[in-house]
């Protein structure tokens, strides 16, 4: 048996289990080898069961007194009913539609079991055990020592058609046999030697059966390691692709166009600007990741750079120019940017065009002329601005995703813009190569606050911007932190901002009340629990805000039904958004200033930061409200924090390091591992594979004397899927 050998090899499949193993990418023996536990609970604090208490989450050994398959009364549900003894008590055991743990496991036989204790009328009894192990378990030990000394026990991650248990009772097989001693390990002993990680085969063990913490925590840490060595690998090999086409240098000379500008630069935004401008001059194409708070001055970098761009002269064609793409998450957003850029492109004669599913738009007007914000503009048909588009006559080219089509070619394409994308990837990266094999300067723009240890592993391909600054005169929000006694106060002072003509947005966790823990508790006015989108409008409706006309926003909304309510929001045809976190990416309201966000707790610091983001735009005077009515210190301190820091990359890490990477918009997609993530959080380790990357890569870039890494890496892009 090897490790290529099939998962069926060493136990039987049913056609579920089957199916669930290929769904989720596990193939063979070491495929299994390398699905680790999602946690371990510790069998040095075994409880006995005269000391079990009401609600908390145990482990206890024990013998099994009885053990039966059943069928509940009046359900019908088959089940398992256990009697557990220890010597001090009993414990009563119920497995829900498991009725096969009754012919697993035995009378008298010994058993671990993990569980959430329920006690009531002085018995005690638990609801879906996890079993940590069994007699069977415990006759033998891989360590040649007692398996008493076995103390800390993995608990497997489910999936439909397999649990827990059958994770842990299949790879302990695996291990018995021998299996985790029969894989190469694809880390160089050198760099095991530089950075003192164990060997898999060492690793493997300590991760599915360790004796102490300290061999779990080396084995995490290496594994940690190992993955973020490969995605560093990955993701320049990524970057050197890319780089490896020609692309277009930019003249950079901005002077007239800064001098346009109705505004003075910050000196970040101008540190920003001679760092793109910079690479634009390079033959080889930019890839950079500009970060910064929704109103640090993003737009007016990408304007800048793309007037750099459009006023250089086609290498190929002398009498033509450069064009650009400019791609935005949504239609109204697209929409903004339009308007932006022909108002600060109308005294350069530029001509700039609008794509989206619903709309195709020219500026300058020619002939049917239409008016929108001071600046007019034609309509005109998909095909003659695509035909534009192609011939060069368009110089930027502002729309959405549909961008990406094959049926989008510009003649001279030299710069593109994505904002709020910077989960675009390689593959898409790729398809903007031109034929004559130019790819374009890419300069992605984000406003979600992303640590800087996230950025440089997840964004590794891109060079890392930051606008940590705010343009001067802007006025700072105003964040307020509001319990259950400070809502009347709040709602007075919203209604004043409402009736001096302003808007407000108000964020909620949940969209509909789907279960009694959402459900409000009785007379509460929606108090009790989660705070629902569609009931809160209702409540305000009827309520504290009667009279104002008041919309509700979500993501399960249709994207026409999302751009209607967003328009109409715009035009302030409503005075009030209620709305889910869908808000954080999204249109641009000047007029809004006060955005309220419920159960505020339930939020990361980084995501609330942004929320309040959305009523900075404008120049009145802005308020962000965080309420809770959670009697959490911990929480409260975690608000505290964002009512005194108005720096979104201060929370960010500050979030990280207690919440965890997972918070993170996209970062949940990226293909990382939970164990790789939490990873993050260690600037050292993260550096540290950087660096082995770097080095393994300069050394051998077609990773031929690193075959087991190279393997890996086909493996990971097989299964991972990171686009």
């Amino acid at each position: 048996m090897e490790p290529t050998s099939l998962i069926k090899s060493i136990t039987r499949l049913t056609k579920t289990q089957a199916d669930a193993l290929k769904r989720i990418g596990l193939f063979n023996l070491q495929d299994l080898l390398l699905y680790f536990p999602n946690r371990h609970e510790d069998s040095g604090s075994f409880k006995k069961i005269l000391d079990l208490e009401n609600g908390t989450r145990v482990i206890i050994q024990g013998q099994i007194k009885s053990i039966k398959k059943e069928v509940s009364f009046k359900s019908r549900i088959p089940l398992t009913r256990a009697k557990i003894i220890d010597g001090t008590g009993t414990l009563e055991v119920t497995w829900l539609h498991q009725p096969y743990i009754a012919t697993m496991l035995k009378e008298g036989e010994n058993i671990t079991l993990s569980g959430t204790v329920n006690l009531k009328n002085s018995k005690r009894s638990i609801l879906n055990p996890d079993i940590l192990k069994t007699n069977k378990d415990m006759s033998t030990s891989l360590f040649n020592d007692s398996s008493d000394n076995f103390t800390i026990l993995p608990v497997y991650p489910e999936t439909k058609g397999l649990n827990a248990k059958w994770f842990y009772y299949t790879i302990q097989k695996i291990i018995a046999v021998g299996i985790h001693k029969k894989i190469i390990d694809p880390l160089p002993q050198s760099v095991l030697d530089t950075y003192h990680l164990p060997k898999l085969e060492s690793a493997l063990l300590w991760m599915h059966m360790p004796r102490q913490q300290a061999d779990h925590r080396a084995a995490q840490k290496r594994f940690a390691f190992e993955e973020i060595l490969y995605i560093e690998i990955e993701r320049l090999r990524a970057r050197a692709e890319y780089q490896s086409h020609g692309a277009y240098t930019v003249n950079t000379d901005v002077t007239d166009f800064i001098k346009s500008l109705p505004f003075t630069l910050t000196t970040g935004q101008k540190t920003v600007l001679a760092d793109v401008l910079k690479d634009c001059e390079q033959k080889i194409p930019m890839t950079r990741l500009l970060e910064g708070d929704v109103g640090s001055g993003k737009t007016a970098i990408a304007a800048t750079l793309s007037h750099a761009v459009i006023n250089t002269h086609s290498p190929n064609k002398k009498n033509e120019y450069l064009q650009v793409l400019y791609m935005a998450p949504t239609e109204i957003l697209a929409n903004q940017h339009f308007e932006s850029f022909t108002k600060m492109f109308a005294p350069f004669g530029k001509t700039i065009g609008l794509l989206t599913s619903n709309s195709c738009k020219k500026y300058p007007s020619k002939s049917i002329s239409m008016k929108s914000a001071d600046v007019e503009w034609t309509p005109v048909s998909r095909t003659q601005l695509l035909k534009w588009a192609a011939d060069g006559s368009i110089d930027i080219l502002i729309g959405t995703h549909s961008l990406m089509s094959k049926s989008v070619v510009m003649r001279h394409f030299a710069l593109a813009i994505i904002d709020e994308q910077h989960r675009f990837g390689s593959k898409q990266r790729h398809a903007l190569i031109s034929k004559d094999g130019y790819a374009p300067h890419l300069l992605s723009m984000t406003a979600t606050p992303i640590p800087r240890t996230l950025a440089l592993t997840i964004f590794g391909d891109l060079d890392l911007s930051l606008l940590d600054e705010m343009p001067a005169g802007r006025k700072p929000i105003i964040t307020k932190f509001i319990n259950r006694g400070g809502r009347i106060d709040m709602y007075k002072h919203i209604r004043e901002e409402l009736e001096k003509g302003r808007q407000s947005y108000v964020i909620c966790p949940r969209i509909d009340e789907r279960d009694e823990e959402a459900k409000p508790k009785t007379g509460s006015k929606n108090s009790g629990g989660l705070r629902s989108v569609n009931e809160e409008a209702k409540i305000l409706a009827k309520g504290e805000l009667a009279g104002y006309r008041i919309g509700v926003l979500h993501g399960k909304m249709k994207p026409s039904e999302k751009e209607d309510i967003m328009e109409k929001y715009l035009r302030h045809d409503l005075d009030v958004l209620v709305a889910t976190s869908v808000v954080e990416v999204g249109v641009n309201v000047p007029n809004a200033s006060i955005i309220i966000i419920e159960e505020a707790e339930r939020f990361g610091a980084a995501q609330l930061h942004q929320l309040r983001g959305r009523v900075i735009r404008g120049t009145h005077q802005s308020y962000c409200y965080l309420v809770s009515d959670s009697g959490s210190e911990k929480s409260g301190k975690r608000l505290t924090s964002l009512v005194e820091t108005k720096s979104g990359f201060e929370l960010a890490e500050a979030d990280m390091m207690e919440r965890g990477p997972g918070q993170f918009a996209g970062v949940k997609q990226s293909g990382m591992s939970d164990i790789a993530m939490e990873a993050l959080k260690n600037i050292r380790l993260v550096e540290a594979a950087k660096k082995e990357a770097r080095a393994i890569l300069e050394s051998d870039k077609e990773l031929k004397k690193h075959p087991e890494i190279s393997a890996r890496l086909k493996l990971r892009e097989k299964i991972i899927h990171f686009e």
